[in-house]
């Protein structure tokens, strides 16, 4: 049986080596399920040595492999890569900086013999996190699992271990905009969690900034709900509720107190927030027309400038 190890990297050059390290002291237990493994290092147009790291350990090592992206097309594309060039039984997505401990594989194997289809992890705390980063994450999650059907599990981290039915069903999906954790949750199947604490970076920084996660969110949620549209229609139902029975106040005043209409401070306001109402609207709309955009367009996902 083959185990493939998903390692998406970006500009990760002093902990691709440190992370094979980690992952190699798991061979006892590789040697007594019978697994043969391959490691996949993703480099997704990282500007340091992150590929000289990765050839220097294939040299070593002929399980690891690298597939290297003409530039960087994004963490999602870096993780439909792994899986297409996937061949193993069971694959297994991992991040490279060990905040996604190796050491809980055999815990998790033990659950796929059990009959699982999928067993992931996730995060009880957000321990080092900025305090603003987490209230917006935990709200993130709240909003999605309410206007979607796809459940995405708060804290859920890509650390993921999948039988070949699984990987198999989600390249199945190969829509250009990807949002794995809820492509994970669409798919469906039995998934098992496992809880871990938070662990901090084992070197650099992380690449995901405030900016970078809300764009990620609006992903998700375009990709997986439709609510926001259902939203902006009723706001324009009700203002134009609202716009009547305003005109027809104004008519009944005007004709029965002959009370002339004054005030254009309020006026002003009014047409503000109406126009504030109508661009939001607008912006739902040219969300969705911009996904639609990048998808008819059918672009690959990803280009893979050099692969061993």
């Amino acid at each position: 049986m083959l185990l493939s190890v998903i390692v998406p990297c970006l500009n990760e050059e002093e902990n691709v080596v440190p992370f094979y390290e980690e992952l190699m002291k798991n061979g006892p237990f590789f040697e007594k399920e019978g697994l043969e493994v391959e490691i996949l290092y993703v480099n997704d147009g990282s500007s340091d040595g992150t590929s000289a790291e990765v050839k220097r350990l294939h040299e070593k090592d002929e399980r690891v492999h690298l597939i290297s992206f003409s530039r960087n097309f994004g963490k999602e594309a870096a993780i439909y890569a792994g899986f297409s060039r996937s061949k193993g039984d069971y694959v297994v997505m991992m991040d490279v900086d060990l905040q996604d401990p190796p050491s809980l594989l055999p815990e998790m194997f033990s659950y796929i013999r059990q009959g699982y289809d999928s067993v992931a992890t996730r995060r009880v705390t957000r321990k080092g996190e900025p305090p603003i980063r987490s209230f917006f994450a935990r709200l993130f999650y709240k909003i999605m699992n309410r206007i979607s059907k796809t459940e995405v599990v708060d804290g859920a981290r890509d650390y993921r271990l999948m039988t070949r039915q699984v990987v198999d069903s989600i390249l199945s999906m190969c829509e250009y905009n990807r949002f794995t954790k809820g492509i994970f949750g669409w798919v469906g199947y039995e998934t098992k969690w496992i809880d871990y604490e938070n662990i901090e970076r084992a070197h650099g920084r992380t690449k995901f900034n405030f900016w970078k996660l809300f764009l990620y969110s609006l992903d998700g949620i375009t990709a997986f709900s439709t609510v926001p549209l259902a939203i902006s229609s009723v706001m324009g139902v009700l203002f134009c509720f609202v716009a009547f029975i305003a005109i027809l106040a104004l008519v009944v005043k005007n004709l029965i107190y002959h009370d002339p209409v004054a005030g254009w401070p309020s006026l002003v306001c009014i047409i503000l927030l109406v126009s504030g109402v109508q661009l939001f609207c607008v912006g739902i709309l040219g969300q969705y027309m911009a996904k639609t955009y990048l998808e008819v367009k059918q672009r690959p996902i990803f280009l893979v400038k050099e692969e061993f």
